[in-house]
């Protein structure tokens, strides 16, 4: 039997389809492979600033948290190396490492050196569980004192009385118009100056009795005097 052109021109066409089909499972591999690289590494630079910002706000800055990082990777550098290998000014990293080690957050020693002359500080960090050790107490003491003024607040507001919703507030009114002297008004102007002096005011009642006094006539008087004449 003579074979037939069009059985191995589907023959040879099976076959690319086949190579085509690895090649672009090995390109679609590729892709992938460098996709989860990419995420790996955009992950891992995620948790790096994360791990920054932390010590920016343990270490009070990132200047210091950058070093303090820097002195992890590379224990026993000098303030040149680490101004190096961070890429800040020397003169700022000398006055971070010195604030550092005052707070007992990075050890120094000097380095030993053969030849002549001053040797360095190489600088060391502490451990992070040491300094994460020493934040906690910190945190724990700054709570304690808010617990403390909250329980205080608190005691004062039930201490107060509560003010009732019928209780209407106090309203008092000032006269600022001069007091008029008036002719009636004489007799209480005088006792309340009498009063002001010192002087005791009697008032008199009118449902007392009062005594009867007889009135003696000018005439009658004359006539019962003693004629001086008639005596002489």
């Amino acid at each position: 039997m003579v074979p037939d052109d069009t059985d191995e021109d589907r023959l040879d066409e099976g076959d690319g389809d086949g190579l085509d089909d690895r090649s672009a499972a090995g390109i679609d591999a590729n892709e992938s492979g460098d996709e989860g690289e990419g995420v790996r590494t955009q992950a891992i630079e995620e948790v790096d600033q994360r791990i920054v910002d932390l010590l920016s706000w343990i270490l009070d800055t990132e200047t210091r948290a950058k070093i303090y990082v820097y002195l992890l990777a590379n224990p026993g550098s000098t303030s040149e190396e680490v101004a190096k290998g961070t890429g800040l000014y020397p003169s700022t990293v000398r006055e971070a490492l010195a604030e550092l080690h005052d707070e007992e957050r990075v050890r120094r020693e000097k380095r030993a050196s053969e030849g002549a002359g001053n040797n360095p500080y190489e600088y060391t960090a502490i451990q992070p569980s040491d300094l994460v050790g020493g934040v906690v107490d910190q945190v724990q003491q700054e709570l304690n004192t808010i617990f403390t003024l909250d329980r205080v607040i608190d005691r004062d507001e039930d201490a107060e009385p509560p003010i009732e919703e019928s209780v209407e507030p106090v309203t008092i009114t000032v006269d600022d118009t001069a007091p008029t002297i008036d002719s009636g008004d004489e007799d209480g102007t005088d006792r309340g100056r009498a009063s002001d002096a010192g002087v005791e005011t009697v008032e008199y009642d009118a449902d007392e009795e009062s005594e009867e006094v007889e009135t003696i006539d000018s005439g009658e008087s004359a006539a019962d005097e003693p004629d001086a004449d008639s005596d002489n």
